[in-house]
């Protein structure tokens, strides 16, 4: 039989234990989902990885320490991506990432009640993610790389390098979410210049080399490529096409100029997923995804490979090589 000095004793220890117990369960780290349409690995994504993780740190989050993160990579396959996001889902994660605009489609389609944010090339407003830039409403919001307008700037800069082109070319991935509004887009700008425009299509990556064969038999003086994410894990490929059939490029990301494509000019998507990492640390502490407004690049960067210009033989204008906020020599 027990005392009541013992039984004091044992209640004491027990209420003693109670508040450790419920401390330990409070700093049970979150866990966020990250999902993303373009990349395969960590290792092919450290240049969006280090400025996300550096805004949660700002925002008081550590990976590791006081935030654990699923990783879930498409790899440009987007058939994947209602796969790995009910996967992240079934997670129970506090916060979902979605890099890329299938990435982000998938997710909205498969919860309305998780946080979601998005980095993403495409009007969220026109998609139905969001009902309005400033008050999102709903579950979510993020940073809106919208690329599609910036095409006939980037058909403008590299008609400078190769003002005789007459034919030029667009490569894009068709999807129900924006490769047709950037052949609109491509079109209007080539018409205005009286240029005729050829159409490539990819929706495998076996379709590259038929497109620039095709960009080649038709012609085409000049080629932009879509910035789907898609065309992001293949990149490389793109680029030794482009150097095979000596057609000057322009690409959405600098990464494609990093590899010895020709020029680029976008947003810097650093400074998104940054922006992603600081809004995630704000949702964490119970800011609600509506209430944070869509955030929209305010810097673009042209970026330019001066070897290249030189392997397809052009002449860089001054104006254009003034304009350039980076020189790859």
């Amino acid at each position: 039989m027990t005392s009541r000095r013992e039984f004091m004793t044992l209640l004491g220890g027990a209420a003693a234990a109670w508040p450790v117990a419920a401390h330990a369960q409070q700093r049970t780290p979150p866990v966020i989902g990250f999902l993303n349409s373009a990349n395969a690995s960590p290792s092919s994504a450290s240049n969006l990885l280090s400025p996300f993780r550096q805004g949660l740190e700002e925002g008081g989050y550590v990976e590791g320490r006081n935030l654990m993160i699923e990783y879930r990579w498409a790899g440009g396959r987007s058939d994947r991506l209602p796969e790995l996001v009910a996967d992240l889902v079934r997670h129970e994660v506090a916060l979902i990432i979605a890099g890329g605009f299938e990435a982000a489609m998938a997710a909205k389609a498969a919860t309305q009640t998780i946080p979601l944010l998005f980095i993403a090339g495409f009007d969220p407003v026109k998609m139905g993610l969001v009902t309005s830039l400033s008050r999102p409403g709903g579950n979510a919001t993020g940073v809106s790389v919208y690329t599609i307008e910036l095409l006939p700037k980037r058909l403008e800069l590299l008609l400078a390098v190769v003002p005789k082109a007459d034919t030029v070319a667009l490569l894009v991935h068709p999807n129900p979410y924006g490769s047709e509004l950037e052949i609109e887009h491509i079109q209007d700008a080539a018409r205005a210049r009286d240029l005729r425009l050829v159409v490539l299509k990819a929706n495998v990556e076996s379709d590259l080399e038929a497109a620039f064969a095709s960009a080649a038999q038709q012609g085409a003086g000049a080629l932009t490529i879509s910035a789907d994410p898609f065309f992001m894990p293949r990149h490389a490929k793109i680029v030794s096409l482009a150097a095979r059939y000596e057609l000057p490029t322009v690409y959405p990301w600098r990464v494609y100029v990093e590899g010895g494509g020709l020029m680029s000019y976008g947003p810097t998507i650093a400074w998104a997923y940054h922006q992603v990492g600081l809004y995630a640390s704000r949702i964490l502490k119970r800011a609600k995804p509506g209430d944070l407004p869509v955030q929209l690049p305010t810097k673009f960067e042209f970026v330019i490979n001066l070897k290249t210009v030189k392997k397809l033989g052009l002449t860089l204008p001054e104006t254009v090589l003034g304009r350039a906020d980076e020189v790859i020599e």
